[in-house]
């Protein structure tokens, strides 16, 4: 079970982007990822109750939330589209020293109970919750990226989406996230993250750039699609 000082529960999520951009003294490089108990803490997740109507909500960086969840408070749309991006110095290109990444996004807070969970611009916020009518049932939903190949500049070079991987964690935790730490699986649907029935979920990720190719100088950019189903 995680705490945050007073919740003995356990608790809980875009596109990205990258963008290379030149120096005039040389190739450098720039990625950038776009996204709309008393105890040791554990990741965070947390039991809701069910109820009318079946629900679900995906927030990738920046969020709109009326109230908090655990005050009755209701999700809404946010068109927000955030970045992560990182400037490598033309000395440094391609020499296999990951570069760490930052956002753009201001989301610290979690909306189910206001607690400061992430870290920026370090750190992008995903996270989520599916609440279903009955209490009864096991299942859980999946938390899809649809990943182009590569990033592309305007004159059609390619930086492969492998290099760009995350870690995960969120302040206060320890332990498995529900959002894994991974790497981007270029041209795939891949599966990054699960939310159980009735509950919340959410993780703090940190992007880097592997910075293991050297690409010709210039803006590169790609956009992943995040998606939360339910059946």
């Amino acid at each position: 079970m995680a705490s945050r000082g007073r919740d003995t529960r356990k608790r809980p999520g875009g596109p990205d982007f990258f963008r290379l951009s030149p120096r005039r003294t040389g190739p450098a490089l720039a990625v950038m990822l776009l996204a709309g108990s008393c105890g040791p803490a554990a990741a965070f997740t947390v039991s809701i109750s069910a109820g009318n109507p079946k629900t679900v909500y995906l927030q990738v960086g920046l969020g709109s939330f009326t109230g908090l969840y655990n005050a009755g408070g209701t999700p809404g749309n946010n068109a927000t589209i955030n970045k992560e991006s990182v400037t490598v110095a033309a000395n440094a290109v391609g020499n296999g020293t990951a570069q760490a990444m930052t956002t753009d996004s201001p989301q610290t807070n979690s909306f189910y109970d206001n607690f400061v969970f992430c870290s920026v611009p370090q750190q992008l916020y995903i996270g989520g919750f599916y609440r279903t009518t009955g209490g009864g049932g096991s299942g859980s939903v999946s938390v899809t990226a649809t990943v182009p190949a590569s990033l592309a500049n305007a004159t059609g070079n390619t930086i492969a989406f492998s290099q760009i991987s995350w870690t995960s964690s969120g302040n206060g935790d320890t332990g498995g996230q529900p959002f894994p730490a991974g790497t981007f699986t270029g041209g795939a649907v891949q599966t990054i993250g699960t939310i159980a029935q009735n509950q919340w979920a959410e993780s703090c990720w940190t992007f880097s750039y592997k910075n293991t190719v050297t690409p010709p100088a210039g803006t590169y950019t790609g956009r992943v699609l995040y998606t939360l189903t339910a059946p």
